[in-house]
This record gives structure tokens, sequence and C-alpha cells, in this order.
């Protein structure tokens, strides 16, 4: 048996965040009967929760209730990597062609989302296991060298806090034979944490604040009551409510206009058993603690946790399935997945060969034709959302979520008049077009990362349409 296949066999299906008994919470009761409130929440993961508490801090009165249909940080918010980052629209080039002359107020926004997201923690006593280690670029082929040195000198002239690493330089503070180079941005408040704490913070916050929280409680369907209420059914029973706040992301969401603008893109992780102190004297990566993601189109993204393990994902194992396919039992264990993830880190990582995996999971994130989140609102402001996060939502869900209650009445700002709020995003092709369409675009940028980083014609199309998965 191939070595990169047995380092798995004795890995458990399960995030590595939910596997955390003595603080992961008991799930608390369905409902079980009708309710009413002023505020329903669909859906119990950072955009749910962040709006909860938001409207609460700005309004204490509230009446809001929450549901979930599993269990609390059981989506994308608590099976990510734990990257948190201060960025709304994924990075200037998208921010400039999709809302121009916004760059320089949705930075301003995200520095201000981020030092006040870290001051909750603080504020509330959430042990989110906060690290402010910035972010690393490593380059992995002699065009990503080239790409990520002029990155960096633009960055430095611009006064930004970045530290260029050459090939030695990079591989002193990671031990990878396959790092030509590195690019640390210190600056800002980037950093990782554990999502699943984060979460259950949050849900013990409401809880104090009296939201009432329903898990193992799916929505059916909502619908206009009158001119004045939304009626929600959940099962066998309904909640009417004034306003409902969608947090459902890359879930089931009963609003056409909310699911044309996103797909599910399903994303696979695993992580190693605890490094032992000749592993971790073997990279050195202990010492710095890099949050890592290598320059590529089907870029990996990997850090170190405090108990010394490594989690790795991303890669090759991206997948979007026909017809948004989002069956767990389908798609979530497939060895397949996981096996071509353990060979490309045991490619960056030889040293470590011999060391087992002790978790792998996978789930799946909302990603629109934009490329960052999309809010909205319908019937005249009782009903809004924030969605599409494509893997940045860990900070920027925050936002969302200060746009969704803003959109609902909740004392709303001037943001509400930019264009990130405002534009609407270009609608995903039917089937089967999107599906060939998402799988040739990927195949490109395989073939891009195979090619020195050279893009063909198709991505270079892409490239001037400013469309996703290539910005």
């Amino acid at each position: 048996m191939q070595a990169h296949i047995e380092a798995l066999l004795s890995s458990k299906y399960c995030p590595l965040w939910h596997d955390q008994p003595d603080v992961r919470p008991e799930a608390l009761p369905a409902l079980s009967q009708d309710e009413n409130c002023e505020l329903l929440i669909v859906g119990g993961g950072f955009t749910g929760l962040w709006g909860a508490l938001q409207v609460k801090e700005r309004s204490p009165e509230t009446d809001i209730i929450l549901i979930e249909k599993t269990f609390i940080a059981d989506g994308s918010s608590g099976r990510n990597g734990g990257f948190i980052n201060s960025s709304l629209a994924h990075g200037e080039t998208n921010t400039d062609h999709h809302f121009p002359g916004e760059a320089d107020k949705l930075y301003e926004l995200g520095q201000q989302n981020m030092t006040e997201l870290l001051a909750t923690f603080e504020r509330y006593n959430i042990d989110a296991r906060y690290e402010q280690v910035g972010e690393t670029e490593v380059a992995t082929n002699q065009g990503s060298v080239e790409v990520m040195r002029k990155d960096f000198e633009e960055e430095e002239a611009a006064g930004d806090d970045v530290v260029w690493f050459d090939k030695n330089e990079m591989q002193a503070e990671v031990n990878s034979p396959t790092y030509l180079a590195g690019l640390w941005r210190k600056g800002d408040q980037n950093g990782i944490i554990d999502p699943a704490r984060v979460c259950w913070g949050l849900k013990r916050v409401l809880l104090d604040l009296g939201v009432r929280i329903f898990e193992n409680t799916p929505l059916d369907d909502c619908h206009p009551l009158g001119n004045d209420k939304m009626q929600s059914h959940c099962v066998d029973h309904v909640i009417t409510s004034d306003k409902v706040l969608m947090a459902t992301n890359a879930y089931h969401n009963p609003l056409k206009v909310v699911s044309r603008t996103t797909i599910p893109v399903w994303d696979y992780q695993i992580a190693t058993e605890p490094l032992n102190q000749q592993q971790l004297d073997s990279l050195g990566w202990h010492k710095s603690r890099h949050a890592i993601g290598n320059h590529a189109n089907m870029f990996h993204y990997y850090r170190v946790t405090q108990d010394n393990r490594i989690t790795w994902g991303g890669g090759g194992a991206v997948r979007y399935y026909f017809n948004k396919g989002t069956d767990f039992a389908k798609h979530a264990d497939m060895p397949e997945r996981f096996e071509q993830l353990s060979k490309e880190f045991f490619e960056t990582f030889p040293s470590l060969t011999g060391i087992n995996f002790s978790h792998r999971w996978s789930g799946i994130i909302a990603t629109s034709t934009r490329f960052c989140m999309v809010p909205g609102s319908t019937l005249n402001g009782r009903v809004a959302w924030a969605v599409g996060y494509t893997g940045l939502g860990v900070g920027a869900t925050r936002f969302g979520a200060r746009i969704g209650i803003e959109l609902l009445g909740y004392q709303p700002s001037d943001i509400l008049k930019m264009q990130f709020v405002t534009k609407k995003p270009m609608p995903w092709a039917p089937e089967p077009f999107r599906w060939f369409g998402v799988r040739f675009t990927q195949n490109a940028l395989v073939k891009a990362d195979r090619n020195n980083g050279k893009r063909g014609l198709w991505l270079k199309l892409l490239d001037a349409m400013n469309l996703g998965f290539t910005c």
C-alpha cells in the first residue's frame, strides 16, 4: 500500500474542531411548538450568530429566534481552516473591477470589522485561540516567484508591513524542498483561530442575552403573511416573525433570488496527529507558526494548531458537483479526495513521511460570480441575506451580518448606499452549462499551475470578465 494512503487508515471522519468534547456544548432542543418573534434568523453559522449578536447590541429588547438545521458550527463555519482575514471583497483586483472607487472604503471597513470582531472575543470572554501570525504566501514555481516579488515591492512601497523570503530564508522559516520564495504579510490583524470555539462562544453569549436557539430545526419554507409579517415553516411547526435574516450561505434557501447567486463548492481537509519534537524541529514551523497558502490557482492552505497538528486543505481536491450537489452521503467522505490531499502533503513535507492523519473532513462553501459576499433584501425589507463568502468568511461574515441587519432596519448606515451592497451579481448559468463551465475552468487552472502559472485563452477571457475562480 502506498504510504500516503496508509497514513489515512486510522483517521476519523470528523472535523478536527468538532472533536473537542471538553468544550463542545450539547445541542439544544428542536422547535416543539409554534412561535412568534420580531426577528427570525435562519442558520447557526457565523453570519447568523454575528447577526443575532449585533442586533442585540444595537437593540437589546429585540425578540430573536435562531434556528439551525443540525447543530451550531456544523456548516462551513465549523469546518473551515480557521484562517481569519480582514478582506471583504477578495483582493484589490476583484474590488476595483466590481466596485470601482470603493477599494479604500472597503479596506477601512475591513479593518474596522476585524478590530470590532477581536474586541468582541475579549468583551465576552470567547476563547477563539486567536493567533496574530499574518499570512504567508509561498512560491512553488518560478512564475510565482516573479509575481510575488512584484507584489512585495508594490506593497512595501505603499507602506505595508511585508517581509520577503528568498528560497533559503523561506525554507529556514518552514522546511519544504518545494519552496522557492515566500511573502509574509505581517500587517493588519490577520491570523488563525479555532472556528468551532468561535461559534460555541457566540452561542453561549446569545443565550445569555436572551436569544432563543433551536437546533435540529430545518426550514422548509418561508413566505409573506399579510403586508407586514413572515411565516416560516419548520417541519411540523410555524414561526411567525416581523423580519427574517437568511444566513444559509451554501445550504438550502427557499428564496430563488438568493439561490441563483451562489453555487456550493466542496472542500476537503485532513489533519495530522500531533507532531513530536523531532518532527517539529525538522520543519522549524512551530517557531513562527505562519499561516500558509501557496501562490497557485488551485492553492493549498495550511496551519499549525495549538497542539502542534498540521491541518491541510484545498488544492485539486476542491470540487463542484452537478446540479449543486450537496448530498453528504455521496460526496462527503470520498477516499480519492483525501488521498490526493495526503499525496500533496507528503510532496510538500517529505520529512514527515510516516506520520499519520488523525482527522479527515469536508464541507461546502458558497461562491458567487463576483467572488465575494452577496447581500440583499426583498419584500420591502422584511427579508435580508448575506451569502457567498468564497472561502474568506471567517472575518467577512461579521460584516455580512451587519449589512443584513441594517437592510432589515436595525440602525442602517451609509454602507447600504455602496455598490458593494446595491450592485447585483451576474447569476450562474443553468445546468448543464454551469457544470461544464466550472469543470472546464478548473481543468484550465490545473493546467496553468503545471505550466509555471501561464494562463491559457479561456482563463484570460475569464480574467477580463473578473469571474469567479480566477480573481
